[in-house]
């Protein structure tokens, strides 16, 4: 059997995680105060990539986030929010009363008689505040995977881990799931971590302190162009349902929340939120990635400040059109497509006449009317239409025009389909080079594949800028409009 290449001594990997942890838990949350109002809703969160994080205007967001919101608002009650260090205090303050609803990254509890009777007083040690609490039922299911630093040993399963130290993050519903896995593997070091978030031990593989870890693979999926240097080896178990943890007396409010993710489910709420945060499709490739991180580093800052001068002037969030102007040339000024699109922003004659762009090449010019053209597709869009999906079909509609969007927003209500909603429209665009579709539509022809890759590399590009990129805040010009929250 080959043993793995060792990325640094196991020791040295953990004191470092360790150090992180105490400096996290350093400036941690203060207890939570008395509650002000008796009919209020106390939530434990656990932050995490997808599931609640800073958002484009600085508030948060995130798949927890807005389902908790959007839930709060339902039942008219007043919302107060307790952030955690990590999975074990969180379901500590749920099991206590401190906190009525626990979030973050939680995989439903296993039951007690799902352990190996040869497993079974490891898995009552993980698991036993885990099987306190209620649980909702499931409203996303995801696969834990096992992922290793590019620079080190890929392995293939479990059984080429010899003496190779494997960290998971406590307290998430993982401790049962893997008990067996201990027990049939006791040649690998186990480490089960408090982190405040699956991107903690993330990036520690990323930088090699830490051999391997396993963690839910939506938030491998989202890190993967953040962190350049880790990849997925293979799954390490079955998928399971992410829910969410209630306290033990409170079987009205765990009954409540069933009924409004069965709701969500049946409405397409959470098919729709799963798809703004966990959809994986629009990854861009992991070398692509690299040299837009590099980018970043070498030629944004030379545009950065047209790219916020535009978003205090129209709106645009400066970062979504620094990602547009990416997709649309490397941010090359100078760029020219096969279809005659010139300069930074890609305009066409047409569309730079309309906005009177005299010159495609100057970026200035260009920038600040792509910022204007992109609020002004908003506007072309019916009220009704909620962020995000209001900012996902303008972009569209930027690619392909908003006459070629609105005839895949027809086919999709005559598919029976919501065509209000992008997860939907992407569905129909491509329809759109097929003649038994585009001969019925009112401007015929188009290529509507291509709106629908613009959309999910701008997207991708989008979510490293966030994360990278500080937020801008003009004193003056109009509040940053390009992206409310989906929850209002």
């Amino acid at each position: 059997m080959r043993a793995p290449t060792k990325i640094v001594a196991r020791g040295a990997g953990l004191r470092a995680l360790a150090g992180a942890l105490t400096l996290l838990s350093a400036c941690g949350p203060s207890p939570p105060p008395a509650r002000q109002h008796a009919d209020e809703i106390v939530a434990a969160v656990r932050p995490g990539p997808a599931s609640w994080f800073p958002g484009p205007d600085g508030e948060a967001s995130g798949f927890d986030h807005d389902l908790l919101i959007r839930f709060a608002r339902e039942q008219s009650r007043p919302l107060r929010i307790i952030t955690v260090r990590s999975a074990s205090e969180l379901l500590a303050k749920v099991v206590a009363g401190e906190a009525d609803i626990g979030m973050g990254g939680l995989f439903q509890a296993a039951s007690a008689k799902e352990s190996l009777t040869a497993t079974r007083q490891d898995a009552a040690q993980s698991s036993d505040v885990a099987l306190r609490v209620l649980w909702t039922t499931g409203i996303h299911a995801v696969e834990p995977v096992l992922i290793y630093n590019v620079d080190g040993y890929k392995p293939k399963s479990f059984s080429d881990l010899v003496d190779a130290t494997v960290a998971y993050p406590a307290g998430t519903g993982l401790d049962s799931q893997l008990a067996a896995v201990r027990y049939t593997h006791p040649e690998t070091i186990w480490a089960s971590i408090d982190v405040p978030a699956s991107e903690a031990l993330i990036s520690q593989v990323s930088e090699g302190t830490v051999d391997y870890a396993i963690v839910p693979s939506n938030d491998a999926a989202v890190a993967r162009n953040i962190y350049l240097d880790f990849d997925v080896a293979f799954a390490a178990g079955p998928r399971r349902e992410l829910a969410w943890a209630v306290a033990p007396a409170h079987t009205v409010l765990r009954d409540a929340l069933d009924q409004y993710f069965a709701r969500s489910r049946k409405d397409g709420t959470l098919a729709r939120s799963a798809d703004r945060y966990f959809d994986t499709s629009r990854g861009v490739e992991r070398i692509d990635a690299g040299v837009f991180r590099d980018r970043i580093k070498t030629m944004l800052p030379q545009l950065q400040r047209v790219f916020e001068q535009a978003q205090a002037t129209s709106g645009t969030e400066w970062r979504l059109l620094a990602a547009v102007a990416y997709q649309e040339s490397q941010w090359d000024p100078l760029a020219t497509s096969e279809t005659g699109a010139r300069g930074v922003m890609q305009l066409t004659e047409e569309t730079a006449r309309h906005l009177g762009v005299g010159d495609r090449v100057d970026t200035k010019a260009s920038i600040l009317a792509a910022g204007r053209y992109l609020q002004l597709l908003k506007t072309k869009l019916p009220e009704r239409i909620a962020e995000p999906d209001r900012t996902w079909l303008a972009l569209a509609a930027f690619n392909i025009g908003i006459a070629h969007l609105e005839d895949a927003r027809i086919l999709a209500q005559k598919q029976k389909l919501n065509p209000d909603h992008w997860s939907d429209v992407k569905k129909t665009l491509p329809l759109l080079a097929q003649p038994e579709f585009y001969e019925n539509a009112k401007f015929g022809y188009a290529r509507g594949g291509m709106p629908v890759a613009f959309v999910d590399r701008v997207r991708a590009y989008y979510d490293i800028l966030l994360r990278t990129q500080p937020l801008f805040k003009p004193r003056l010009g109009p509040v940053d409009g390009a992206f409310e929250s989906a929850a209002r």
